[in-house]
């Protein structure tokens, strides 16, 4: 079930203590066999931010029992309160190991990106949430599901990317990659540099989830939930009753 808001014990501005909770929890799952994977950015859209009223971005860590493909099922039960969002993965092949690091160093160091849809939960009631709240929850984190149509940069403005995300073939979800920061680009690069000076600098191989390209979609009930991005291609996350 989910939970009161904790920024009650925290501070509903304290991100420095809701980061050291969920750092404790990460490590908890790790201990009892999880492996990191990769990191995802959230609150990058306007249209998110005004969900929540919490108007800067975080972060959280990336799972890989979190991680799922294209079609394949997804169970419902492993949620709480989801909600499905489009976004742009990126998968590095070169390590981002530095201070200051640039939007450059984002283009070089990514091997490709892919379409994704990340099915955000929370376990505060309600999706009741400071900034605090949802760095703690791992930035309420929940599942993400990878397309496989792997494209290079060279030649793509992901700020021009345009997102449709349809339920059980309806059209519920519109944004653009302008939405995110700017460009996803620009959130990675952002991610880069807050994970570097936290001392868990991105890595070669990582999956990084970009952010939101527009509002969040309500997943009430198992369902097909299909993504466009304009010349990135398509992915489905099939959610099942188990």
């Amino acid at each position: 079930m989910p939970c009161s808001p904790v920024r009650e014990f925290l501070g509903a501005n304290d991100i420095e203590s809701a980061y050291s909770v969920q750092r404790m929890i990460v490590a908890e799952r790790v201990a009892h066999g999880a492996r990191v994977v990769g990191a995802k950015i959230g609150l990058t859209a306007p249209a998110v931010q005004q969900q929540f009223g919490v108007f800067e971005p975080d972060f959280g860590v990336l799972l890989d029992d979190m991680v799922f493909c294209h079609r394949q099922p997804v169970p419902y039960t492993r949620f709480l309160q989801p909600r499905a969002e489009g976004e742009v993965a990126f998968v590095l092949g070169r390590d981002i190991d530095r201070p200051g690091a640039s939007v450059a160093d984002v283009l070089l160091a990514t091997e490709f990106v892919l379409p994704a849809l990340e099915i955000v939960d929370s376990r505060i009631a309600g999706w009741d949430l400071t900034i605090a709240d949802t760095i703690a929850d791992n930035a309420s984190s929940g599942a993400v599901v990878l397309g496989t149509s792997a494209r290079r940069l060279v030649g793509l403005d992901l700020s021009r990317v345009g997102m449709v995300i349809e339920r059980n073939g309806d059209q519920v979800a519109y944004g653009a990659g302008h939405a995110c920061l700017g460009s996803p680009v620009a959130a990675v690069a952002w991610l880069a540099r807050e994970m570097y000076r936290r001392g868990s600098p991105l890595r070669a191989g990582d999956v990084v989830m970009s952010g939101a390209l527009g509002p969040m979609v309500p997943v009430d009930a198992p369902g097909r939930f299909h993504l466009r991005l304009d010349g990135l291609g398509n992915v489905e996350a099939t959610i099942e009753k188990d």
